[in-house]
């Protein structure tokens, strides 16, 4: 294997431990309903809504939690929430239509990202708030209301382009939004349109990490707020997304380690870490290192509600230093967040049955999997993370020569040279066997639908929930779970 192993342990809370201490239950699943499966855990969905709900309470801040619908399909978890106080943001008609069906009131609906006709006419029929990227939008939603007869619309305005002044920091490019430097134009149409539209506040989108970065977007969105009550308008919020991120690795050394091993076999200097040299982004010129390394940061031990405390408790340097947070309370401002994979951390599992294991004359054992690349799309959204082995027959597991670390690489069932589960090689603490199971862990978020397909007549994966009572798990459908599901309607 060329030295130690390098594992990417998964972070494993209380809940997916005890579904991945539950091996008769995961097998029973996957004969039943085929592999590959996905579990989600809606209850943890509730539970994390409630650390987002302590940071808005630590800062005495008022507002509403968007749950970002489009990284999970699930019923189940949609359904969840709406036994909560949560709301949630839909990018799409068929997204909108699935939230109201759930029990989403539409006060407690956000409507985002690119709008058809559609989309723009059912949200304004329904009364949920829309948040507008253009002038365009804008004025087609007002048409629609004009024309329809249809209540005033309640919008936001998503801005971009910010930038800071002094030190110069400029916010991450985004398709999504006006450009800041052209708000004059944007609120004077919301003027022109005032007896339809409502202008309810402003917000942006940032598809970075960057701390200091939405910091910028979010004292330019303030100053855009004052701008708006110079000319006579009465916002009262900003929405700032998503984006706040997950720790998925249990230990940051591993991390660490694995990041400077890939550093070293892209420049030659250890064996291969990944299928066919894949180098993750990076390259081997001549024996210098280029390129940039295109992984999500598997491991952030600031993400989800702290990293959204640590950045409402930066200091606005160019509205006089005060804390974010401080800002917002003094103008009485609501703060609306759109947390997606942050809401969706430790509420699912993919579960993916082990078909055949071969040997080749050296390098890793060679592991095909009943799934497809797409049913496990960790690595398309640049996530790495070990799979745990749940062995079909136990009575060897931990003993002997069976016990002994191995390096993988983990193939699909399609009639692809590409279809890779994972790019890298993994490494497991045990030779895995036919039937037994790999399961993925925190897949929920993103990885489970986005890339879903059913090429050459393969299936898509099932999703099933499953919520505890006591020590024992039940587990339905997940279109057939509703908080009301009582335990004789699952099993």
């Amino acid at each position: 294997m060329g030295g130690q192993p390098l594992y990417l342990e998964p972070r494993l809370e209380s809940r997916l431990r005890s579904l991945l201490d539950s091996p008769d239950l995961l097998h029973t699943l996957a004969d039943a309903l085929g592999s590959p499966l996905h579990l989600v855990v809606p209850d943890q969905l509730a539970d994390n809504l409630q650390q987002f709900r302590s940071v808005y309470g630590a800062h005495h801040l008022s507002g509403q939690v968007f749950y970002a619908h489009k990284a999970n399909r699930s019923s189940a978890l949609l359904r969840r929430l709406a036994a909560t106080d949560a709301g949630v943001d839909v990018a799409s008609l068929g997204e909108l239509q699935h939230a109201l069906g759930a029990g989403f009131t539409p006060d407690r609906i956000m409507a985002t990202g690119p709008k058809n006709p559609e989309f723009l006419w059912l949200a304004a029929r329904t009364s949920v708030t829309v948040s507008l990227d253009t002038r365009g939008e804008l004025e087609q939603l007002a048409t629609l209301v004009r024309k329809h007869a249809l209540p005033r619309a309640r919008v936001l305005l998503r801005l971009s382009g910010f930038e800071a002044s002094g030190v110069r920091v400029l916010s991450r490019r985004s398709r999504f939004g006006t450009d800041v430097r052209e708000s004059a134009p944007l609120l004077e149409s919301v003027e022109r349109y005032g007896d339809v539209v409502d202008l309810v506040g402003v917000a942006y989108h940032l598809d970075t990490t960057s701390l200091t970065e939405k910091a910028t977007a979010l004292e330019g969105c303030l100053r855009v707020l004052e701008e708006c009550r110079s000319r006579g308008l009465r916002p009262r919020a900003v929405d700032i997304g998503g984006g706040f991120g997950v720790d998925y690795l249990a230990d940051g050394g591993q991390w660490e380690r694995y990041t400077t091993g890939l550093t070293e076999a892209v420049l030659g200097t250890r064996p291969p870490l990944t299928y066919g040299g894949h180098g993750y982004g990076l390259r081997n010129e001549a024996g210098t290192l280029r390129g940039t390394l295109g992984l999500y940061p598997a491991h952030r031990p600031v993400a989800g509600a702290r990293y959204l405390g640590e950045l409402l408790a930066h200091p606005a340097a160019s509205l006089g230093g005060s804390p974010l947070a401080a800002l917002l309370l003094d103008h009485l401002y609501d703060l609306h967040t759109e947390p997606g994979r942050a809401l969706l951390d430790q509420c699912g599992l993919t579960l993916t049955k082990v078909l055949e294991v071969r040997e080749q004359e050296t390098g890793p054992l060679l592991v095909r999997l009943a799934a497809k690349a797409d049913d496990v799309a960790l690595e398309d959204h640049g996530v790495l993370m070990d799979p745990v082995v749940v062995p079909r027959d136990r009575a060897g597991h931990g003993t002997g020569a069976a016990a002994e670390p191995v390096g993988v690489h983990l193939f699909g069932s399609l009639c692809l040279e590409s279809d890779l589960v994972t790019r890298r090689t993994v490494f497991l603490p045990r030779r895995p066997a036919p039937g037994d199971l790999l399961a993925f862990a925190n897949t929920a978020g993103y990885c489970m639908d986005f890339h879903a397909t059913r090429a050459q007549h393969q299936p898509a994966a099932r999703k099933v929930a499953a919520w505890q009572e006591g020590d024992i798990w039940r587990w339905c459908l997940d279109d057939q779970y509703w908080p009301t599901t009582p335990v004789g309607g699952a099993q």
